[in-house]
């Protein structure tokens, strides 16, 4: 019997009995006396459960009058601890923004005093732990609840919305209906009366946000999948094309391993390559996945999108051209002194 399963047998006995004897306890249990006294007292101290003895009985219960916070029917081993801790860590790298931390430290501290020795501790979770986040993006972490209680209340929201396209900020009415975090960042899905269709906003580009007393109208969830979850990446749109993508043998087990869509498809060719097929509404993100891979990554078709991104690979060289200056590379001089 774990010492978890015996903390939940140990506080169940001492609910359904005002004065529970020590010999007992240790009968149900079949442990050692210094077991039990272990089991007690880590009872008492680590997890905060009003245990008391009776001086004159010395039988034990459980105060009924004293208010105690605990895992509703769970009780933890020390492993499982480490699990949850480790799980709080990475909350905590997840939320980058600090959207999230008022409500995850109270948490993993809660856990942290639940471990029984000072090698268990948080700090190591933290120390081994190691999480990196790429570009994402700050969040104005007060803006975060209002945008989750208008999405679980099902109410309207007003909102100053910068569009990083053209940097113009636009007063807007939405329909929030759901939160996405994608790739380090977080998105509101919405109905924008506005533009009388669904929009991802990226949250962390909402200027100012506040409740409206309108409720908010719901949209289907396969209303939402066809419009926001159907193409490749994040950004939305209903006409879904399909792009083929032909990786070579050296970075087909890594693509292979990789899922791009939940619709995608793949294959091995007899050369050791990767084709692999994903469908897209909008270009922008299958266009910078590609480019990442450089020369590892052919698009096979559609044309048009292979011509964009052939034209944006010529660009790109031609950057890098020594021969011409250009605005922000002065004339090389080979005699120049740094």
């Amino acid at each position: 019997m774990t010492q978890s399963e015996r903390f939940g047998i140990i506080e169940r006995l001492l609910l359904a009995h005002s004065n529970m004897a020590f010999a007992g306890l240790q009968d149900r249990l079949g442990v050692s006396r210094a077991t039990l006294f272990r089991d007690l007292r880590d009872l008492r101290d680590r997890m905060h459960v009003p245990i008391v003895r009776d001086a004159a009985t010395g039988g034990y219960r459980i105060d009924r009058c004293v208010e105690r916070y605990e895992l509703p029917g769970v009780w933890f081993s020390a492993g499982e601890i480490h699990a949850l801790l480790s799980m709080q860590q990475l909350l905590a790298a997840f939320d980058t923004g600090g959207i999230l931390a008022e409500h995850i430290n109270p948490l993993r501290d809660r856990l942290a005093s639940m471990l029984a020795s000072g090698h268990d501790s948080a700090a190591d979770i933290v120390r081994r732990i190691h999480i990196v986040s790429a570009a994402a993006r700050h969040c104005a972490p007060q803006h975060f609840p209002t945008i989750a209680a208008a999405l679980m209340e099902r109410q309207r929201l007003r909102i100053a919305y910068c569009a990083r396209s053209d940097g113009v900020t636009s007063e807007r009415e939405v329909s929030p209906q759901r939160l996405t975090h994608y790739r380090d960042n977080w998105y509101l899905d919405a109905w924008c009366h506005l533009r009388e269709e669904l929009r991802s906003f990226a949250v962390d580009a909402i200027r100012t946000v506040r409740a409206a007393d309108t409720a908010a109208s719901d949209i289907p969830d396969a209303e939402l999948d066809a419009a926001l979850g159907a193409g490749y990446g994040i950004f939305a749109g209903r006409e879904v094309r399909w792009a083929t993508l032909l990786f070579t043998a050296e970075r087909a087990r890594w693509v292979a391993a990789e899922n791009w869509h939940p619709a995608q498809e793949g294959k091995f060719l007899d050369d050791g390559s990767y084709q692999l097929r994903v469908p897209y509404s909008a270009d922008p993100e299958l266009i910078m996945d590609v480019l990442k891979y450089g020369p590892d990554c052919e698009v096979v078709e559609p044309e048009g999108l292979r011509e964009k991104v052939r034209g944006l690979l010529v660009g790109a060289v031609g950057r890098y051209d020594l021969r011409r200056p250009t605005e922000t590379q002065p004339k090389y001089d080979p005699h120049h002194k740094l």
